[in-house]
């Protein structure tokens, strides 16, 4: 069904693998409706962690050469879901700022230290491609990361010179978050559960839409996953260059969690089958609908 052709899409994003694990599902869905959609991707994200022995060499500590191996797993997630993708201002515009207070947050090269540039670089983004719906994150970012607060900013202060017809954040609500990871019955030897309230999340009256993934849609995330394979291991059993040690968990629930998954920090993380947004700015949502429902005649 090819009903969003005509619809123009944009996700703001901070980091290499942001758009898959939030809204992968989303984009796909969207794409696969005719819709066009483009990410755009804010840094490098250099001063990630890796996960697996093979490239650990590369962080910023040592070789500071992960942020260009990242832009070819980020090439390769957006072709598996079916995006456009593009960096703002031109890759390697904006470096990875680190958490805060750390020295990368300080580097006059930082995100969150563009100085005003970045909502210039976004707002002719904007102009250009024209979307009727934006995407991005919630104030906090999702979990307080300052690049991800600052793609917020960002977003809300060009979409004050671009008009758009709808602006969503993601967000992940507590019962579903709860949910899921209750349906995580086995985890992987060496990861560990989250703690209570580990996890960052939203109250469920947060949620004005959410997408229903397809099957499609799950697997297109998930070849996402696997294409960001320094950063994210999904416990599926399956092995890479990068992640040679095999990883299984069990879902006692496989209609809301389609797979688990950890980050550098081996939580247990569930691929929920539902993605959620909260309307900022524009047109309402119908009422059951998603996030691109009633944008086009």
């Amino acid at each position: 069904m090819r009903d969003l052709t005509g619809l123009r899409v944009v996700a703001v994003h901070a980091h290499p693998d942001d758009e898959t694990i939030t809204m992968g599902g989303t984009l796909h869905q969207l794409a696969a409706r005719g819709a066009d959609c483009t990410v755009v991707t804010c840094t490098l994200g250099e001063e990630g962690e890796v996960i697996g022995p093979t490239w650990q060499n590369l962080i910023a500590d040592e070789a500071d050469q992960l942020g260009g191996y990242r832009i070819a797993e980020l090439s390769a997630a957006l072709a598996a879901i079916g995006v456009h993708g593009e960096f703002l201002g031109g890759a390697g515009a904006y470096r990875d700022s680190g958490m805060a207070g750390t020295p990368s947050a300080a580097n006059p090269r930082a995100f969150v230290n563009d100085g005003g540039r970045a909502v210039d670089d976004l707002v002719a983004i904007l102009e250009r491609l024209r979307p009727q719906l934006v995407l991005t994150y919630d104030p906090n970012g999702g979990y307080g990361h300052p690049d991800h607060i600052h793609a917020h900013e960002i977003t809300h202060a060009a979409l004050e010179r671009v008009e758009v017809d709808r602006l969503l954040w993601h967000v992940t609500p507590t019962g579903a978050q709860d949910a899921g990871l209750a349906a995580i019955a086995e985890i992987p030897a060496g990861w560990r559960r989250a703690d209570d309230g580990e996890l960052a999340a939203v109250s469920d009256d947060q949620v004005d839409c959410c997408t229903e993934l397809s099957d499609a849609d799950v697997a297109a995330k998930l070849a996402g996953f696997r294409a960001h394979a320094t950063q994210l291991h999904v416990a599926d059993g399956s092995v890479s260059r990068t992640n040679p040690v095999a990883a299984a968990a069990d879902v006692s629930d496989h209609d809301t969690v389609a797979a688990v998954y950890c980050l550098s920090n081996l939580i247990a993380q569930p691929v929920l089958r539902r993605e959620y947004f909260h309307l900022a700015a524009g047109a309402p949502v119908p009422a059951g609908g998603g996030p691109a429902d009633g944008l086009l005649p």
